[in-house]
């Protein structure tokens, strides 16, 4: 078993009230779910707000009252006078809605198997144990922890304890020039590419070494001194499929075609890639783009799909055509799923309810309070 999988695994024990999806809802068709979802959504009115997020499925997003990247979800459902916020998404990013929004509001994932592999690559006990070697090779410098948005609340919260922030993929730079102004060296969690660019972005990219949280030692103590940037060897398996190959194999059939990628891909790609940013701004780019231009997307194939549909007059194809990967995680939303928990709603039972623990939520709100000041 591969560190991925394993850690795929066990990030499904951070909460126990997983539910399963009762028989009864199992072999719905699309059809009558979309009916009973709008008779549920109808019944519930103004106390319940859908979020979906970029990767899902069309199913999700076609139901979904607002649609976007994690942080501006939960910005989306603090925002809203909604009893209750179901979230589209993964576990990371139900945690972040529930820390930001009121106490008052309940915030759902409809499925509780729906667990990011690449925040479950940096658990807690994981990141402590690290910290207490990556501080002894370098005990008289002031290391900065920065973790990325697709983290667990228990990492945003270890980051915010250790004098750190959360950062976006639009932000990281930024987060980046925060840590420096206070501190020597950063530690950069769970996603090693997107350190990586973001090191190249501000220059940095021979003061980087990667840390590896599966080998017995994870990286010779001496080369964590002499780095300003250590990486935490994370990554999202969907983004770093991508590779140059595929980057020319577009070329070579799309002579005009320009690349967007997503900073989760390998440092070549992002070097190989006309635009590089988030999914809002791989979005924004699309809905810029003159009638006839033809872009190859780098990202989760569902939204590559959505941006087919959304923009017809432009020729949306993915990057790694019939071989682009759907986001694993956030496949287990399946939309039986939110049928099942909207009636439950309506019948006044709260299903897969994610609440962060009152300290966790505290301190990352912190680390989230610290990436608002940049």
């Amino acid at each position: 078993m591969d560190a991925a999988t394993f850690e795929t695994d066990l990030s499904l024990f951070k909460y126990d009230n997983l539910e399963q999806l009762p028989p009864a809802y199992r072999d719905l068709d699309e059809s009558e779910r979309r009916e009973r979802i709008e008779a549920a959504r109808d019944e519930l009115g103004d106390d319940v707000v859908v979020l979906g997020h970029n990767y899902q499925r069309r199913e999700i997003v076609e139901h979904a009252d607002f649609v976007g990247d994690s942080y501006q979800l939960s910005t989306e459902a603090a925002n809203a006078d909604a009893d209750y916020v179901i979230f589209g998404g993964v576990t990371f990013m139900a945690e972040s809605a529930d820390i930001i929004t009121d106490d008052d509001q309940s915030v759902i994932l409809p499925s509780m198997e729906a667990s990011c592999p690449m925040a479950g690559m940096a658990e807690a006990l994981q990141v402590d144990a690290a910290w207490s070697d990556i501080t002894s090779a370098a005990p008289d410098e002031t290391i900065i922890p920065i973790t990325y948005m697709n983290s667990y609340a228990d990492l945003k919260a270890f980051c915010a304890e250790h004098g750190g922030l959360v950062c976006t993929s639009s932000n990281a730079h930024r987060a980046f020039e925060w840590a420096f102004e206070r501190g020597d060296k950063v530690l950069f969690l769970p996603d090693k590419h997107l350190g990586e660019n973001t090191a190249h972005r501000l220059d940095m990219a021979d003061a980087t070494v990667e840390w590896d949280p599966w080998a017995a030692d994870g990286k010779d103590a001496e080369e964590v001194a002499d780095a300003d940037i250590v990486l935490w060897d994370g990554y999202c398996q969907v983004h770093e499929r991508f590779t140059t190959d595929h980057v020319d194999a577009i070329r070579a059939d799309h002579p005009d075609a320009s690349v967007v990628v997503h900073p989760e891909c390998r440092r070549d790609v992002v070097e190989a890639a006309d635009v590089v940013g988030s999914t809002a701004t791989i979005t924004q780019t699309i809905e810029d783009a003159d009638p006839g231009e033809t872009w190859a997307i780098g990202t989760e194939i569902h939204l590559t799909n959505h941006l087919q549909r959304w923009h017809p007059e432009v020729e949306v194809v993915p990057l790694c055509g019939d071989a682009c990967m759907d986001c694993n995680a956030m496949r287990q939303i399946d939309p039986n799923y939110l049928t099942w928990v909207l009636e439950e709603l309506v019948e006044g039972r709260e299903r897969n309810v994610i609440e962060v623990a009152p300290e966790e939520q505290e301190l990352a709100q912190v680390a989230l309070d610290r990436m608002l000041e940049v």
